[in-house]
């Protein structure tokens, strides 16, 4: 059983590993019977290094528990989602692939000062999770991407964000965590924040929910002064306009997201289509022009696409129909 067990975390951890090969595996990893073959064989590989130390080891095994705990915690929360469609997701939360490569570049990264960079990606669809060495937590929406180093260029800990993300970051003061959109930075020493940055929006949204961030200016666009948020605000930057305001909200709407729960509040048709195709991972055309101008108000769990769809059908005065990999929405009218 032991060497069955080997054979498939260095298949599913492999350069041309398959589907098949990553899905069995995750399932290892939600078979509790499983954790001690699990842990030797991720331990003999990260332990073999030379260079690590001892006091380095007690820093991995305190890594190991708490990537165990999360493990444990998620297995629940997801248990009644489909595990196939979710392979993305429960794939970011276990970080699987990461915990030795992420641990040796780490420590190897000490020795030779010499920043490396790590990628986690949510495809269309799908939400994923992130902890990184130093505990903090990152959430990724659909279709999002970050690239981030515990140890950048200047010595602080650094996510350059594509998409949207909700951060839980460990307080560390001697290392900054800088988080980089297109437009400014968002500086933190420990907190719990929301950013949302997609290329295609025209908005650049960041929440804060707990501790403080700084808002700096980055690269052509110059704010006036650096911004200093205080819990419940929101800073809204409009890209074409280059203006940015604050504003206080309720920040769990803007969150809310990450518990699989969406808050829909007058939002115009066209910026629900764009969710719902993050969201479900689909594609959807709006065939009369006049519905875009529309507003929406509501609240998406665990609903399917149709039986969101079939709710908004009841709600707005549109259609729709599934015409193969597409969904059509027309005007009753």
């Amino acid at each position: 059983m032991k060497d069955h067990i080997i054979n498939i975390l260095d298949k599913g951890r492999a350069r041309d590993c398959n589907f098949e090969d990553v899905r069995k595996m995750f399932n290892l990893f939600l078979e509790p019977e499983k954790e001690y073959d699990i842990k030797q064989k991720l331990f003999n590989d990260l332990l073999s290094e030379p260079y690590i130390s001892a006091e380095e080891n007690l820093e991995i095994e305190s890594l190991y528990r708490k990537t165990w705990s999360r493990i444990r915690k998620q297995e629940r929360k997801y248990r009644y989602f489909n595990f196939v469609n979710n392979i993305p997701k429960i794939a970011a939360v276990l970080l699987i692939g990461l915990i030795t490569g992420v641990m040796i570049y780490y420590f190897y990264n000490n020795q030779i000062n010499n920043p490396i960079y790590y990628s986690v990606h949510a495809p269309r669809g799908s939400i994923s999770e992130a902890v990184l060495p130093d505990s903090s937590l990152i959430i990724l929406n659909s279709d999002s991407r970050i690239r981030y180093s515990i140890d950048g260029e200047s010595g602080i800990r650094e996510v350059f964000l594509e998409g949207e993300a909700w951060f839980d970051v460990a307080k560390n003061r001697k290392k900054p965590f800088v988080v980089h959109t297109p437009f400014y930075d968002v500086n933190v020493v420990g907190t719990q924040f929301n950013v949302k940055a997609y290329d295609c929006d025209n908005y650049i949204t960041t929440t804060l929910e707990e501790g403080q961030i700084i808002l700096e200016s980055k690269g052509d666009f110059k704010l006036a002064e650096d911004v200093v948020m205080k819990p419940g605000e929101q800073a809204v930057l409009r890209k074409d306009l280059r203006k940015l305001t604050i504003k206080e909200v309720n920040t769990k709407w803007y969150s809310s997201w990450k518990d699989n729960r969406i808050i829909i509040v007058n939002m115009n048709f066209s910026d629900l289509v764009i969710l719902l195709e993050r969201k479900f991972g689909v594609d959807i055309e709006v065939k009369n022009q006049q519905i875009l101008n529309l507003h929406f108000d509501g609240i998406i769990k665990n609903e399917s696409i149709i039986e969101v769809l079939k709710i908004i059908e009841n709600t707005l005065p549109i259609n729709y129909q599934v015409i193969g990999q597409k969904i059509e929405i027309t005007s009753k009218n």
